[in-house]
Formats: structure tokens, C-alpha cells, sequence
């Protein structure tokens, strides 16, 4: 009914980073951006002093046999090359991830422009740069600081290491089924240039966009039963009322 008859029937789809999708030759390595550490969760925990007090980084979660292969040890500087761009963090060797896989905690990496305000207890101060060519470029200037407030803690701060922002590093994936992001990446693992720092980020907005396209192409668009731009059925946290699901004949 919905134009995927083939999977009328539950079975297994491969992914954009099913392991026939890497080239292992050139250093591709699945990255898992979506994990959180048991002490932060999203947006809420940046306001949290006392949790990020206890974890306020983000590095690379790397297995032994693969750091082995790159020389890297724990704290070594590596670059993540995404689809369009790169980060560049600090590696954390841990046998608590699979060889061929690599993780970053999402919820850190918060930053912030040294003209904005923003959350102090939590933020980087960036600075960042524009090309003509699409390409956006972020350097941290400075970690986490300690602050007058009214809050007689900010001054006791004594944690420095922001992480790493590696979101927008991420080309948009929307699935083609569902619409929701996917989340997992493809990288290219390198070992950083002498120009190369921590935080460091690149960003190439317009083969974003490129990409964004190329995975609409995936689609297969609604209209589906009855006019419906999606099942009824189809679980909301905030469910709106059943009008909106129905595709105007305008719109069509």
C-alpha cells in the first residue's frame, strides 16, 4: 500500500554503512555518533555543572587491533573524514568497542561564538570562517572557563576540555522509508597534518545539500491509501489531529 512491497515481509535492509559499503583499503570505518555516556543526555545536561563536572569530552572510541594498525595510542589526535567534511578529536583506545568500529558520545562538543552568551558551564569558545567555495571551518579558541555569576561555582571550574562537535560534520541522511535521519556514518580515518588541532571542524554545506538530494532520489513520495501522506498508525510523541495526514488535492 505504501510503494515498498518488497518489505511486506520483515527482513534485513543494508544500510549506507553495511560492511560491503567500505572500502576497509582506504580506512573506512563505520562511526557511532549516537551513544550517550551513562551521565548526559542531550541539550539538558549542558545546564547540569555537576555532570559535566564528572564527564565534559568526547574522544574516539577505537579497539585495540585498530589502533594497533594506525599507531595510535590514548590521546593521539585523529581526523575523522566524513561525507562532507571532517573533525578531528583525541583517540580513547578501549577494547569496550568492536574492531572495525569506531564511536563519539554526541551530547558534547557544545560551542559557542566569543560575541555570543550562551551556556558557560558547557561551551567551547569557537571561532569561525567561511570560503566561497561552501566550505565552513571551525577552530576552538579556548575550552570551558571559569566565570563570575551568581552562581559562586562557575568560579570554582576547573574542567577545560569542551569535546568535540562532530553533528554537523554529518551529511543529512534522511531513510528513505521512514523520512527520520540515519544517524550512523561512513569515515575515512586519518592521521592528522602538523596543521591539524583538537576541535578542529570542516564543513562543505553545499555537498550537503548534494548529498541531501541524492537520498530524496531513495524515496518513493506519498501520496499513499486514501491520500495519505503517512499511516495513521504511525506513532508521534505529539500526535497531531488526523486532518493534517491527508494530502490536499491542492498540494497533489
Amino acid at each position: 500500500d505504501w510503494k515498498w512491497p518488497e518489505y511486506a515481509i520483515p527482513t534485513y535492509i543494508k544500510s549506507h554503512i553495511h560492511p560491503e559499503a567500505l572500502d576497509k583499503s582506504k580506512g573506512e570505518y563505520v562511526l557511532v555518533p549516537t551513544f550517550r555516556l551513562p551521565t548526559l543526555i542531550h541539550s539538558r545536561s549542558g545546564n547540569a555543572k555537576w555532570l559535566y563536572e564528572i564527564s565534559s569530552r568526547n574522544p574516539i572510541w577505537m579497539h585495540p587491533e585498530d589502533a594497533n594498525k594506525w599507531g595510535f595510542k590514548t590521546g593521539d589526535l585523529v581526523k575523522l573524514n566524513t561525507d562532507i567534511g571532517y573533525f578531528v578529536d583525541k583517540v580513547w583506545v578501549t577494547q569496550a568497542i568492536k574492531p572495525g568500529v569506531v564511536a563519539c558520545s554526541h551530547h558534547l562538543g557544545r560551542w559557542r561564538r566569543e560575541q555570543d552568551q550562551g551556556n558557560r558551564w558547557a561551551t567551547n569558545t569557537v571561532s569561525i570562517k567561511k570560503d566561497d567555495k561552501g566550505g565552513w571551518k571551525m577552530n576552538t579558541m579556548s575550552g570551558i572557563q571559569p566565570f563570575r555569576s551568581d552562581d559562586k561555582d562557575s568560579k570554582r571550574i576547573f574542567w577545560n576540555d569542551g569535546g568535540v562537535h562532530q553533528n554537523i560534520t554529518h551529511a543529512v541522511h534522511p531513510d528513505p522509508i521512514s523520512g527520520m535521519h540515519a544517524w550512523h556514518q561512513r569515515v575515512r580515518v586519518e592521521k592528522p597534518s602538523a596543521n591539524d588541532k583538537y576541535g578542529d571542524i570542516y564543513v562543505n554545506t553545499d555537498k550537503s545539500f548534494e548529498i541531501y538530494k541524492e537520498w530524496l532520489e531513495m524515496t518513493r513520495p506519498a501520496p499513499g491509501p486514501d491520500n495519505l501522506r503517512r499511516p495513521l498508525w504511525f506513532k508521534r510523541a505529539y500526535r497531531p489531529d488526523d486532518s493534517v495526514y491527508y494530502i490536499d488535492k491542492k498540494d497533489s
